[in-house]
C-alpha cells in the first residue's frame, strides 16, 4: 500500500518507538525521584517552627570556651595556673581559675552575666572572657 520495506520499518521504528520509550523511562525516573523527595519531607527532623527553637537553644549553649594559661607566682615555671571561660552567644557563663603553688593549688569560679561580672576579675580571667567572647586565639 504505501510500499514500506524493511529498511523503512526499521527507521520508523527508531524515529518513533525509541523516543517514545525514552519519554516513559524518563518519566519513571521522575515519578520515583518525587516519591523519594515526599519521604524525605515527611522524614525532615525539623519543621520551620521548630528549626528557630534549636537555634534559640543553640545560641544559650555554652559553646565559646578560652584558656589562658600563666605562671601565678615568679619562682615556680610550666604555667601551671590558669583561667577558663566558658560563655554562651549573650555573655552568660562562668570563668573558672586555678592557681598553682608549690604545696597547694586553689580553683574559683566566677560567674558571667552579659560579658561581665559582680566579682573583679583578675587580668588573666579578663584576657580568658574576652578571647572567648571574641573567638580570638591567644
Amino acid at each position: 500500500m504505501f510500499g514500506t520495506n524493511a529498511v523503512e520499518a526499521v527507521l520508523l521504528a527508531v524515529l518513533v518507538l525509541v523516543p517514545v520509550a525514552l519519554i516513559v523511562v524518563l518519566l519513571v525516573a521522575v515519578a520515583r525521584l518525587r516519591a523519594r523527595v515526599d519521604h524525605l519531607e515527611r522524614q525532615r527532623p525539623v519543621g520551620s517552627g521548630e528549626l528557630a527553637a534549636l537555634r534559640a537553644d543553640i545560641g544559650q549553649a555554652l559553646r565559646h570556651v578560652a584558656v589562658v594559661r600563666y605562671d601565678a607566682f615568679g619562682d615556680m615555671g610550666g604555667r601551671l595556673s590558669f583561667s577558663a571561660a566558658i560563655v554562651d552567644d549573650s555573655g552568660d557563663g562562668v570563668v573558672l581559675s586555678s592557681i598553682h603553688a608549690r604545696g597547694e593549688s586553689r580553683t574559683y569560679a566566677k560567674g558571667i552575666t552579659g560579658g561581665g561580672s559582680d566579682a573583679t576579675l583578675t587580668p588573666e580571667e579578663q584576657q580568658a572572657l574576652s578571647a572567648a567572647r571574641t573567638g580570638a586565639k591567644r
